[in-house]
């Protein structure tokens, strides 16, 4: 096999190392001189270029012009034996001037005739002209003045036309010059587009309007213990329990509940297998390959694996992440993956089948364990024990003091203190003065923390006993009395009881 290597000829590189220098010369310095030479050369291929480029378009409108002033002239050639030649010339000069907007050429490129100062008009370069004809024919005092006139133009004219043919093959030798040599600023993009599918201008229309819900601040129920409330039915209006109002916090748009769109619904819909459905419907609504319609489909399969149905979280888990599959492939991925899971044996089947399997029993593993750990905690909720306040002696009430606001005594501002780190149900329930508030309060904790809070309460005074004083002259009082006397008898009774059983003797 012959290798042609000619297309490398044309590469010119200005910095290249692979030659060979006499032993007397520095080869790095010769190649830093080649280099320079090379890039020298360049720029003033480049500047003539430019320059002549821009020369051509003056000497264009400079010859339109001469072309009009000889048209103009010889529109005056019978009027030239009666008139003044001098006049007729000044009358086809003032008949030839164009628009006054074309009097002026077009800038000069940058470095281009840098030398001048002043660009001249067309007008000047035209006058200038004229008075070179008017001095050639006064020099060469020619009998028909306005015949010589004509034809000093015309060799003007004839002069400019050769300078453009000249300029047109210095040029086309520049530029051919130019293009044989591959360098760096020949570089160029071939390539480059791309492909983007419009969505149904409707469906987008809709996602786009749709609005994310409006969060709301609620007011939540802090509690001791939650598991206590579990199977209590919910009590319209202010709760003595331990609530607290709370605002929950504005979560972020990515930390708030994922839900999938209307577009991922429609396509989690599409049964498993139908895969030209599934490709119809992402080319029609290419932005449900978005990241969130996957996690939102997710979440449908989650939800769907807690309410039983198994197939349907199958369903949404096959279509999320094939979804995945699309985006993770890059920019052709959609049509790379439709073509690879449509291909009978292919190996893209096994991994992609494989996966979803494989997450849809994460999940539904994972729902069974929330369901059984809500069992449990219901079941563990039902048999809770609880403290509650109750005087042991019949005679005695507990009575409940709230530490003052304002008191210099240290005793009764740390007890204050120990209040205020209440939770603001259970400073109500103290406020109250009523003993089954409180002990509704307690039942709402669990066992430590109940007993945690009636040791702060002894801790700072609120709970005292003080015997019941009863009046018996009232009804009231007689009826006291003697549910009282009742607790007595039944008391000695107990003790009568207990003692004579552990009394006996046992031979």
């Amino acid at each position: 096999m012959v290798l042609d290597y000619s297309k490398w000829d044309a590469l010119e590189l200005s910095d290249d190392s692979d030659i060979e220098v006499h032993p007397n010369v520095d080869k790095r310095s010769f190649i830093r001189a080649k280099q320079n030479q090379l890039h020298n050369a360049r720029a003033e291929r480049k500047h003539k270029i430019e320059t002549y480029k821009y020369e051509r378009i003056i000497n264009d409108g400079l010859l339109k012009r001469i072309n009009s002033l000889l048209t103009a002239l010889e529109s005056h050639t019978t009027e030239a034996e009666n008139r003044n030649p001098d006049e007729l010339i000044f009358q086809a000069i003032m008949e030839s001037v164009g628009n006054s907007k074309d009097d002026l050429p077009p800038p000069r490129p940058e470095g281009v005739h840098t030398q001048e100062t002043e660009l001249p008009t067309y007008s000047k370069m035209m006058a200038a002209l004229v008075d070179q004809v008017k001095a050639k024919v006064d020099e060469e005092k020619a009998e028909n003045r306005f015949t010589a006139y004509i034809k000093e133009v015309n060799e003007h004219k004839t002069k400019v036309e050769g300078l453009q043919k000249q300029l047109l093959q210095e040029l086309n030798k520049l530029e051919k010059e130019e293009g044989s040599k591959i360098t760096s600023e020949s570089y160029k993009t071939g390539f480059d587009s791309s492909h983007i599918a419009k969505p149904d201008s409707k469906t987008w229309e809709e996602e786009s309007k749709k609005k994310p819900a409006k969060k709301e601040k609620v007011q939540a129920v802090e509690v001791l213990n939650p598991k206590a409330l579990a199977n209590q039915t919910p009590i319209l209006g202010e709760s003595s329990g331990a609530d607290a109002d709370v605002d929950e916090p504005d979560a972020d748009d990515d930390d708030a509940d994922i839900e999938a769109s209307a577009t991922g619904k429609k396509f989690a819909a599409i049964k498993m297998g139908d895969y030209k459905s599934c490709l119809q419907f992402i080319s029609a609504n290419p932005h449900v390959l978005a990241e969130k319609e996957t996690d939102g489909l997710l979440v449908m399969a989650f939800n769907s694996a807690l309410a039983g149905a198994q197939d349907a979280a199958k369903q949404c888990v096959h279509q999320a992440l094939l979804l995945q599959y699309c985006r993770a492939l890059g920019k052709d991925g959609v049509g790379m993956f439709f073509k690879r899971i449509t291909t009978h044996g292919h190996q893209a089947q096994k991994v992609f089948f494989d996966d979803v399997n494989s997450t849809y029993m994460r999940i539904k593993t994972r729902a069974k364990e929330l369901e059984k750990q809500r069992i449990q905690e219901e079941a563990e909720g039902a048999g809770t024990e609880q403290i509650q306040l109750h005087a042991v002696d019949p005679g005695t009430t507990i009575n409940i003091s709230i530490p003052p606001e304002k008191s210099e005594d240290p005793a009764e501002i740390k007890a204050r203190e120990l209040f205020l780190a209440f939770p603001p149900g259970l400073q109500r329930a103290l406020e109250s003065g009523s003993l089954d508030e409180v002990n509704k309060v307690l039942g709402k904790m669990s066992v430590e923390s109940a007993e945690e809070v009636v040791a702060q309460l002894s801790e700072g005074g609120m709970l005292s006993l003080e015997e019941q004083i009863i009046d018996a002259t009232t009804e009231e009082g007689q009826k006291a009395l003697k549910e009282f006397e009742e607790q007595e008898k039944a008391a000695q009774k107990e003790a009568a009881t207990l003692a004579s059983k552990y009394s006996e003797d046992p031979e």
